[in-house]
């Protein structure tokens, strides 16, 4: 479709107090990402814990992340579930609170075939006029969207893309090939950004840039321009960071980071943990190797 993203996006935390959400970190985050140059941002994906928030903070959240970026950069909302008529109703919610797009991550749980994951986006996308951008991130969901059923997907007007949190570069390389042109294949995983924008991706969907928001833009932004020596050298930086970002389940390192960084997102909520203390010694180290300001 028309009008695609892409570039840099975050996959924004959520920040948590003891009581509810931190909006006033909220909107901290929202403009540090601005600064940074980030083209966009997903609420409430998987870096968001939506799993944990009520029906009430959702509605508050995506409200807010909304007012607060005011036209400055695009808002993605996560929408997926493992009820197709839930999927439907979260993709409506965001279109009527003023969302940019969707994204909404395959079925979980339930395993479904290829086939039911065509009627599963074929339902999202008839429900709104949104971009929709799909999520494949079988480490969570136990299913995967295989390069045929990318294609299919591409021929839906408003299917805009998909988020390849798959791991397997094989095939991440034939879905790009079988959907160039018709819009984007977005690296998922923080690791891989560099191939898989070398490969013709059209951004990445990040949880490190929660972080180092510039740095992650400027990599897509070499690779953009075809300055690929210096793209090489902004990832060989990124990389052992990256890999501190994951050393436990995400969001658990990026929220530590962000708290190092003076952001009070809070912990992650149960039943997720705050990071063990020799994971938050290493990434505290290469936050300070990155050169970035630790205050916590």
């Amino acid at each position: 479709m028309d009008n695609c993203l892409h570039g840099s996006i975050t996959a924004l935390v959520t920040p948590f107090t003891e009581d509810g959400v931190n909006f006033e970190c909220l909107a901290r985050l929202i403009e540090y990402q601005v600064s940074g140059g980030t083209d966009g941002i997903v609420v409430l994906g998987t870096t968001g814990e939506p799993c944990t928030v009520t029906e009430g903070e959702r509605e508050a959240i995506i409200r807010f992340a909304v007012r607060e970026t005011a036209g400055r950069m695009k808002v993605l909302i996560g929408a997926g579930s493992n009820d197709t008529k839930r999927a439907v109703s979260l993709a409506r919610q965001a279109e009527e609170l003023g969302a940019d797009g969707i994204l909404a991550v395959t079925p979980y749980y339930n395993k479904c075939t290829q086939a039911g994951l065509i009627r599963y986006y074929e339902a999202i996308c008839g429900a709104v006029s949104l971009p929709v951008y799909a999520y494949s991130v079988p480490s969570r969901t136990g299913v995967k969207i295989l390069p045929r059923t990318a294609e299919a997907l591409m021929e839906l007007p408003n299917f805009a893309g998909i988020k390849d949190a798959g791991g397997n570069m094989e095939e991440t390389l034939e879905t790009l090939k079988r959907t160039r042109g018709r819009c984007g294949v977005f690296s998922g995983e923080d690791a891989l950004n560099l191939p898989i924008l070398c490969a013709g991706g059209a951004g990445v969907v990040s949880a490190l840039s929660n972080l180092v928001p510039h740095a992650v833009k400027n990599l897509v932004t070499a690779v953009e321009t075809g300055i690929l020596k210096e793209a090489i050298a902004i990832s060989d930086v990124l990389l052992p960071l990256a890999k501190a970002c994951f050393c436990e389940v995400n969001p658990i390192p990026v929220k530590a980071g962000l708290t190092m960084l003076g952001f009070p997102v809070g912990a992650p909520r149960s039943p997720l943990t705050p990071l063990e203390p020799e994971h938050a010694q290493l990434l505290r180290r290469e936050l300070e190797t990155f050169g970035l300001e630790v205050k916590a």
